[in-house]
């Protein structure tokens, strides 16, 4: 079960390159299991050689908070991706765009993946950039806002059910499994009006 997330402040790295896919997240070649652990190791491996990229800085190591370009998550539906990020640490992704089964992936792991205007992110980086650990990011579920002492609130969208999932802590299967008193209640009264539908069910 994901974790519930309610809010953030942590240390943010901006990464703000456009169309970053899942295998530059997480190439094939670091993919030595099936399972959501171990993975942490091989986030952004192709670029992580480079000892001046941004997550081998401190404290950009120890971020929580990834600020990212249009279109983060194309390419695959590699769902070891949003793992990777999830077990590095990371709980939050902000990007004016994302790939579309990265976002439901991040959802479905409880990692906020919302949706801010380039020009934010760009103006959230350069504060960061004058001293990181002492300019740290808000990131408020609650108020759908992201926040810090040297800039303006800055809000952002996530859709409704996302975010509810996201609160509660719960994957799309346990959301319905919330209403099941009125899916039982539904395939009664169905039942009683179609019942040869269910001529077939073994119970």
């Amino acid at each position: 079960m994901p974790r519930p997330f309610c809010q953030v402040t942590a240390v943010a790295a901006p990464l703000l390159r456009d169309n970053v896919d899942t295998d530059s997240i997480i190439p094939s070649r670091e993919i030595r299991r099936v399972g959501k652990s171990g993975l942490a190791a091989g986030l952004f491996a192709g670029w992580r050689s480079d000892p001046a990229f941004i997550l081998n800085q401190a404290p950009y190591s120890a971020a929580r908070i990834l600020l990212a370009g249009e279109n983060f998550g194309c390419g695959s539906s590699r769902e070891h991706a949003v793992w990777a990020l999830c077990e590095y640490g990371f709980r939050v992704v902000l990007a004016p765009s994302f790939a579309p089964i990265f976002f439901d992936n991040c959802i479905n792991n409880g990692l906020l993946a919302a949706c801010v205007p380039g020009h934010s992110l760009q103006a959230m980086a350069r504060i960061i950039a004058v001293d990181p650990a002492s300019n740290p990011l808000t990131v408020d579920l609650t108020l759908c806002r992201v926040s810090a002492a040297a800039m303006p609130d800055v809000d952002f969208e996530v859709d409704a059910d996302a975010r509810q999932r996201l609160l509660s802590g719960l994957d799309a299967i346990e959301l319905t499994l919330r209403s099941s008193a009125a899916i039982d209640a539904f395939q009664a009264r169905d039942r009683a009006l179609r019942p040869w539908v269910y001529l077939g069910e073994t119970r």
